[in-house]
């Protein structure tokens, strides 16, 4: 049975060990990738934030004085110019007092104009003509007094732009302050945002800005420019708030919207640019495989040599790279997470995708 036992044993040792130098033997195929090259490229410098749009011009339109609508000349969703008139207030009893006041104001006139010219010939005292100026200056104070009644009572647009839905109704008793339509002007448009302070002296009125938002079409880019900056910081969060003005064609663009800013700095930043599929992330270090000959004494072909990189921005289908990785240095694009280091590579860029710096995905 000893003997039998030691048989066997020495039986698997050897199936073991001719495994074993099999494996030793045993080399794995060259990998299928494609590959692209380091390049220098210039990149514009931007200082990119998160915006909020506001009107140029915008109000809740509201009375002024205690009354009732008697017509409304607007419509919901509708354009006006400036003065339009929008809401009619009840003026009958204001009229009536307007007339009499006119007339007040046309004897007040008459006296005068007679006292005047009796005072030429010496006829009435001086006092007498004071008296008569002012009781006509007095009755055009009241006349005038009555006509601003009604002016407020005949509620017009202060300014030219876009209303927005009716919140009153004919034979309502509007109060004092009491909301009748929010108007509000939108071309063109305002976006306020944020930059650090250490950004502050790279800023300054007239540079480009960029603004893409989701409520435009994919793809669309609005251009504006910075028109004006908080001439103070914010003690909370070291902030400064920025203002640009863009143009919004269409009006598609609303207050109270957020927007991606992106201000265009006049500088432009070299960079060492390489596809982002190209990066193979991890949490110790990120890293890149270089396609590299194969080394004296090892059969013909190209092998991956994996190597770590310290990433900077990301823009587009690119990543620039800050260090690991030279000028012109081939790496492998696609396929990255299936390679190990010192792997046998076969390039194939018939199927590599086009990577640009914008790129417009057609399902975006």
């Amino acid at each position: 049975m000893v003997l039998v036992a030691v048989l066997l044993a020495g039986t698997k040792a050897l199936q073991i060990g001719a495994m074993i130098s099999k494996g030793k033997m045993l080399k794995m195929p060259p990998e299928v990738v494609t590959a692209a090259t380091a390049r220098q490229q210039s990149w514009e410098s931007l200082i990119t934030a998160v915006g909020s749009l506001e009107a140029v011009q915008g109000v809740v339109i509201t009375a002024e004085v205690t009354g009732k609508v008697t017509s409304i000349a607007f419509e919901s969703g509708t354009r006006v110019k400036a003065g339009d008139l929008l809401v009619q207030q009840d003026i009958s009893a204001e009229t009536a007092q307007l007339r009499a006041a006119e007339a007040g104001v046309a004897l007040a006139k008459i006296n005068f104009e007679r006292s005047k010219k009796m005072l030429a010939t010496k006829v009435v005292a001086e006092s007498t003509y004071d008296n008569a100026d002012a009781q006509l200056k007095q009755a055009q104070a009241q006349a005038d007094n009555i006509r601003a009644i009604i002016a407020k009572k005949t509620i017009r647009a202060p300014f030219s732009g876009r209303l927005g839905i009716r919140l009153v109704n004919i034979g309502q008793i509007l109060k004092e302050s009491e909301a009748i339509v929010s108007l509000q002007a939108l071309e063109p448009i305002f976006v306020n945002f944020l930059v650090p302070q250490q950004q502050l002296p790279q800023i300054r009125p007239g540079l480009p800005v960029r603004i893409t938002s989701d409520a435009l079409p994919a793809g669309k880019v609005v251009a504006g420019k910075i028109t004006a900056l908080n001439p103070d910081v914010d003690a909370a969060s070291r902030n400064i708030r920025v203002q640009a003005t863009v143009a919004n064609e269409g009006e598609l663009l609303r207050p109270g919207m957020f927007a991606n800013v992106a201000v265009v700095l006049p500088q432009q930043s070299p960079v060492l640019a390489i596809p982002a599929t190209a990066i193979l992330y991890a949490p110790y270090s990120d890293s890149v495989f270089i396609v590299d000959e194969a080394k004296e004494g090892e059969k013909g072909g190209k092998v991956a040599r994996q190597q770590f990189v310290r990433l900077g921005e990301k823009r587009g289908d690119f990543v620039a790279v800050l260090s690991g990785l030279k000028p012109e240095e081939t790496v492998v694009s696609t396929g990255v997470f299936k390679l190990r280091n010192g792997q046998g590579v076969v390039v194939d860029n018939t199927l590599a995708p086009e990577f640009k710096l914008a790129p417009q995905p057609k399902d975006s």
